[in-house]
């Protein structure tokens, strides 16, 4: 179930808070590949997560996990430091907190949970059960969350905004690039991993006592809730990581909160069950999620003026707007089959959120497409973050 390899680190390429990322030479080659002469056994980038297992250096022994490299996955298409076997890490100080996340992993690990009776906030969450109608925005794809965040800070440029992950994808919050950009940029102003996931501002054991901190301990006006980077998806109706979409909506309304769901969409995806609303959203939010959801829909029409010729541009408008698009028909079938559901649409005005797109500090990028090639996408998120801007 996993391909080993010993290898020796070479040079290391970059770092950033928790995770140093390194080329390490194999000591033999990988699966399927014939080693030669020349290159040796093969050299690989591999990413090492520094809480866990310590600082490699060049020259270190480190032992790697390259089953994604042997499988050629695009995603996580590198190998994992599991351990510097000659250099191990001191062990950590005494501390609080007896949570285990990735339990009984080879790489578990404990940290302090929000929610844990050792915790300062334990009392606080031990009596809080309300989220007071705070707009909680939830998402498949970790994509999704710089362009939620746009939306919400392009009408209330002063909110709060937490993120919380769960553990649908990567389980490490420190794997996500773009978080690390929000969070210095100070758009998101903390991150609550729970579930499995760990590495947040805070830890929880549930998405409910996740989504209780982000109100009660971390003071968000308005929260994103999403899955780490490493969506997964098997082509079958219900297997694939973002079901829990469903969920996560359901525990904002038992929480009182206001749940929004945003739209997963696509122009330019090849797949037709991701054209216009994915299928992962009709099934997740039409399906699981209890009836009575906010689902803003982007009014497409309404982007105009300079981005709309921005969109133009690209090539992008054209999928709305050209005689033979079939998006808008597409999109109006689709909603209806959430509002059968119970849901509730709301048509959002899309002035200003392509200017707000653009001025993330963090890169929009969506199964390898950015805004001139998917813009809908984007522009779908956004609008779910501009319907809760409206609700702060």
């Amino acid at each position: 179930m996993i391909h080993w390899r010993r290898a020796t680190v070479r040079t290391v390429l970059s770092d950033r808070s928790g995770v140093r990322e390194v080329t390490a030479a194999l000591t033999e080659p990988l699966p399927g590949r014939e080693e030669t002469a020349e290159d040796g056994a093969g050299e690989v980038r591999a990413l090492a997560y520094t809480d866990l297992v310590g600082v490699p250096e060049p020259g270190d022994a480190v032992l790697l996990n390259v089953s994604a490299l042997a499988r050629g996955l695009g995603t996580g298409g590198f190998a994992l430091v599991a351990a510097l076997p000659e250099r191990l890490p001191a062990d950590p100080p005494p501390g609080p907190g007896h949570l285990v996340k990735d339990r009984y992993s080879p790489l578990q690990t404990m940290v302090l949970g929000v929610d844990d009776q050792e915790s300062e906030h334990h009392e606080t969450l031990k009596s809080a059960s309300s989220l007071g109608g705070v707009p909680v925005v939830v998402a498949d794809l970790h994509s999704a969350v710089p362009a939620i965040a746009a939306g919400i800070l392009a009408d209330r440029p002063q909110a709060r905004i937490a993120y919380v992950m769960t553990d649908g994808a990567a389980l490490p919050l420190q794997f996500s690039q773009a978080v690390q950009v929000l969070q210095e940029a100070g758009v998101i102003a903390s991150t609550v991993t729970v579930g499995q996931a760990h590495g947040g501002d805070h830890d929880a054991v549930t998405v409910h006592t996740g989504l209780l901190a982000a109100v009660h301990v971390a003071g968000a006006d308005a929260v994103i809730v999403a899955q780490g980077p490493g969506n997964l998806g098997t082509g079958t109706p219900y297997g694939f990581s973002g079901l829990v979409v469903g969920d996560h909506l359901n525990a904002v309304g038992l929480l009182g909160g206001t749940p929004l769901a945003a739209l997963r969409m696509s122009q330019a995806d090849a797949r037709e069950r991701h054209l216009g609303i994915s299928h992962h959203t009709l099934t997740a939010v039409g399906e699981v999620a209890r009836p009575g959801a906010v689902v803003p829909v982007p009014r497409l029409d309404t982007l105009t003026g300079a981005e709309a010729a921005r969109a133009r541009d690209w090539g992008q408008e054209q999928a709305w707007t050209a005689p033979e698009a079939v998006l808008p028909a597409r999109m109006e079938e689709q909603t209806a089959q959430l509002t059968a559901a119970g849901h509730v649409r709301e048509d959002v005005d899309l002035a200003g959120l392509l200017n707000a797109l653009e001025a993330s500090p963090a890169r929009m990028s969506t199964m390898g497409r950015g805004l001139d090639r998917d813009l809908v996408a984007f522009l779908a998120a956004a609008a779910a973050g501009r319907a809760a801007a409206a609700r702060i």
